[in-house]
């Protein structure tokens, strides 16, 4: 096509079908090189396409959920004169009934209040997809309330009709639904309007919490968060919701969880003098900053968000617990520092993360199930040793993986975490160098501090934190004292799975081998 200009996914190394996550352009905007395009994700490892050049948007040929390999076109840029390029269609009102064909519902837009113009930020969905009922189709949003258009009944997705961007009102179709149900073959179906009387009934399911399943079905949530209610047993019939017009938020659900009703109930604890600990529990506070000096916004990147989920989901769902202890590293520093006066030549340089590393590994076969993973009840016990380091980079922390460590000797595994971290920083790191990881280490050694909690990576099971070493006065007998090098360690781990006299002796274990690394060998 003259004067069209496709830009295509760049070299993503082995990496083929990685699903689009985010759009971030739309036909009519004018990028320039190096703009982001579109995010691409594989588990924990998020990638930005940038724009290889200047240009005007033509057309996003990709959409949310999509997979694309290298070298598939993402995007179509004009050439001269894109400045005329016509700006993309924005839905804001119902569109024309559509004949849909038998066997296939029309999926509207159900009530949602006064609201015009809502615009979609999510899309669950592809055509292909099974949903069952309650399933989430897309997700709107204004201002701050988010939320999610549930299936109104199961089928196939056979055609969406919105992308990322467009803007939609009630009675705007979203897609289209194959379904075996008769009465809804070539018909238009709209989800219960969301509202607390009347949100869609749900199927009764074993609850171990022993829930109101009417209550529950009624309650004013979307479909996420009556997942996540499940999966934390907690009874949504109980639950005050701190969204517009009262709706059950994630948040909600978590100090539920966290608190106990009152927590989630801030106005029926007001009124009843009730509370935790004598103190009612409110919504998050909203406050005008600027009322009281000059302020300046910044949006959270791409990494920072997806960390910031997976931190609040970790600290949320496992019950953590934290274990110190210290380490004597006298020896193990001097030796540290000989060996990188040998090394010298090679360019490889000793930190004491790589001899952690090490003796993570010994404590770990000496500890199984602090190398384990819970899959519902049942604990998976892993016999290879990946460990994951925390990596601080521009766009947030990020934690690649050393794999069998077990098989790598000391300066092996320093050159892999220099490159690893190398590549993070730059942006640059793939998604199987995030993946696999059994156990982590979180150092601040290189900074400071002395103890602290660090939040484990589910889906492992403990993580090992450690600040800087101090000199500190020690003696073995109570009678003679030496100054040591110590090095403070915090432990956490998961309570359904570990005990806290497990975790004393692990902590002591790795203490041992930091101390004496030849335990290593045994």
């Amino acid at each position: 096509m003259s004067g069209v200009i496709d830009i295509k996914v760049p070299d993503i190394g082995d990496f083929k079908e990685v699903p689009v996550i985010e759009i971030f352009v739309k036909p009519g905007d004018k990028v320039k090189a190096e703009d982001p395009l579109v995010a691409l994700e594989s588990d924990k490892a998020t990638m930005e396409v940038p724009s290889p050049r200047d240009g005007v948007v033509k057309s996003v040929v990709v959409k949310v959920g999509d997979k694309v390999s290298e070298g598939a076109v993402i995007v179509q840029f004009v050439g001269a004169g894109a400045e005329q390029a016509e700006a993309r269609p924005v839905v804001s009102a119902p569109p024309s009934p559509v004949s849909a064909p038998a066997g296939v519902a029309e999926v509207r837009v159900p009530d949602i209040g006064d609201f015009k113009d809502v615009p979609v930020i999510e899309i669950f969905v592809k055509p292909g997809d099974s949903v069952k009922a309650e399933d989430p189709l897309i997700a709107l949003e204004s201002d701050k309330a988010t939320m999610e258009v549930p299936a109104p009944l199961s089928g196939t997705v056979r055609e969406i009709k919105v992308k990322t961007g467009d803007k939609v009102s009630e009675g705007a179709i979203i897609l289209l639904l194959a379904t075996s149900d008769t009465s809804a073959a070539a018909s238009s179906v709209a989800p219960s309007p969301v509202a607390p009387s009347s949100a869609p009934a749900a199927a009764p399911v074993a609850h171990p919490g022993g829930v109101d399943e009417k209550a529950f079905a009624l309650a004013y949530a979307g479909p996420a968060v009556r997942k996540l209610a499940r999966e934390l047993a907690a009874d949504l019939g109980k639950i005050r919701g701190s969204g517009n017009h009262g709706r059950i938020l994630r948040e909600d659900v978590e100090a539920f969880i966290k608190g106990g009703a009152a927590a989630a109930k801030p106005q029926a604890a007001a009124a009843s003098g009730s509370g935790v600990g004598g103190i009612d529990l409110l919504p998050w506070p909203k406050i005008d900053f600027a009322k009281f000096g000059p302020v300046e916004r910044k949006e959270l990147g791409r990494i920072k968000k997806i960390s910031a989920a997976n931190l609040h989901r970790n600290w949320v769902v496992i019950p953590h617990v934290t274990t110190h202890d210290e380490a004597d590293i006298t020896d193990l520093e001097q030796f540290r520092v000989k060996m990188n006066k040998e090394l010298e030549k090679s360019g490889v340089k000793l930190s004491l993360l790589p001899f952690m590393v090490k003796a993570a590994v010994c404590t770990l076969k000496k500890f199984p199930e602090f190398n384990a993973s819970l899959d519902g009840d049942t604990l998976v016990y892993k016999n290879y040793w990946h460990i994951g380091f925390a990596a601080d980079t521009p766009n947030g922390l990020m934690v690649p993986v050393i794999r069998d460590a077990d098989k790598k000797s000391v300066p092996e595994i320093a050159k892999e975490m220099n490159e690893l971290a190398k590549l993070a920083r730059e942006g640059k790191i793939k998604p199987d160098q995030m993946q696999g990881g059994t156990f982590s280490i979180s150092s601040l050694g290189g900074i400071g501090g002395i103890y602290f909690t660090p939040i484990i990576n589910a889906p492992e099971v403990a993580i090992m934190g450690v600040c800087k070493g101090h000199w500190k006065q020690h003696s073995a007998d109570g009678k003679t004292w030496a100054s040591r090098l110590t090095l403070p360690l915090s432990l956490s781990w998961d309570h359904r799975v570990i005990d806290g006299a497990a975790a004393a002796r692990f902590n002591v274990h790795f203490a041992n081998v930091l101390a004496d690394l030849r335990r290593v060998l045994f």
